[in-house]
């Protein structure tokens, strides 16, 4: 594992780099299991799953959801099929990692965790949402971001790569809202390098889409999902949005809530079982 920071602030600049190129040179966070950082990794060396690192090594994320306020419907993209890890899976609106060394920085504290304000990562959810959809970063300001709750989970790439993937996510996962009048006030230009293809989606939708057995989703969406966004015989987060996004009933700056992954997504190169205990769901006050 790299030091504690990355180099100085660097102009970071998608459309000249290719999937090897952002595995070799993007600079992740690296994490205890309390959302503190304690170091860094590229893209690529965290992302492997090997005897050494059977789960790789843990880095911050975030998952974008944006939705349509006047259809109620929800922006999935089709992860293209060139990708390194998790190739032409349905997921979000966009997912990614905050780097170190970029400008506006796009590094939190514990303290911009207790506040909310995030503004790290909602840097880094603007520049990919520009770089994956090509959606203008003027449409999209932070302070249009609604900071939800955090996730810990790991994934490896077995539905990929095999039982034995050299490849796998393990995160700690921000998620985020963001909702627009109408999806006529965006201008998307999916990026074919990042996505194969893009649907806005109902509620309704999405249940018959993910209950095709033809389809394959991301892990992290499957369990944010099914958490939250729709409820798990809950209320959900997608039930009345501008509960969501204008109050904070579903706030929570406190927790990390932990998930292993679906059976299907255990094993990879260091053959990685269950990291929680069966009762887990989170880890207390991680400030």
């Amino acid at each position: 594992m790299s030091g504690t920071g990355g180099s100085g602030s660097t102009k970071w600049d998608g459309s000249t780099m290719s999937q090897d190129d952002f595995m070799e040179k993007d600079t992740v966070l690296v994490l205890d299991t309390k959302d503190n950082i304690i170091g860094s990794e590229t893209k690529k060396a965290s992302h492997i799953f090997n005897t050494e690192q059977p789960r790789g090594v843990l880095h911050r994320a975030f998952s974008v959801f944006i939705f349509d306020e006047s259809t109620n419907e929800l922006l999935l993209q089709q992860r293209a099929a060139s990708k390194i890890t998790f190739p032409s899976v349905w997921t979000n609106t966009c997912c990614s990692h905050p780097l170190h060394g970029m400008e506006p920085p796009e590094i939190d504290t514990p303290e911009d965790v207790k506040n909310a304000s995030v503004k790290g990562v909602k840097y880094a959810a603007v520049r990919k949402l520009d770089h994956e959809l090509g959606i203008p970063k003027d449409q999209v300001p932070i302070e249009n971001f609604k900071f939800l709750t955090r996730l810990h989970y790991w994934a490896a790439d077995t539905v990929t790569h095999g039982t034995k993937s050299p490849w796998g996510e393990h995160e700690i996962d921000y998620v985020l809202f963001l909702t627009v009048p109408s999806k006529s006030v965006l201008t998307i230009n999916p990026n074919p390098d990042e996505i194969d293809d893009i649907k806005w989606v109902t509620k309704s939708k999405l249940v018959s889409m993910m209950e095709d057995s033809n389809l394959l989703f991301s892990p992290w969406f499957r369990i944010i999902v099914k958490k939250w966004v729709l409820g798990d015989g809950k209320k959900g987060w997608w039930d009345d949005l501008s509960v969501t996004m204008n109050t904070d009933d579903f706030v929570d700056v406190k927790n990390i809530h932990c998930f292993d992954p679906p059976v299907e997504h255990m094993g990879g190169g260091g053959d990685a079982g269950p990291m929680f205990d069966a009762d887990t769901e989170l880890v207390g006050d991680a400030s």
